[in-house]
């Protein structure tokens, strides 16, 4: 069950992630949450 954590972001982590996010609604034609690509990218950075 997804919990909600407050976090800070610097700025420029924060126009990255809303870039990627863009381009994401842009390929898939649909809503994409912040907060999913936010998760994908942590969990990339573990892989």
């Amino acid at each position: 069950m997804p919990r909600r954590i407050t976090i800070m972001i610097d700025d420029d982590l924060d126009k990255k992630l809303r870039l990627f996010q863009a381009k994401e609604i842009q390929r898939t034609n649909s809503s994409v949450s912040f907060s999913s690509v936010l998760n994908e990218k942590i969990r990339k950075s573990f892989k």
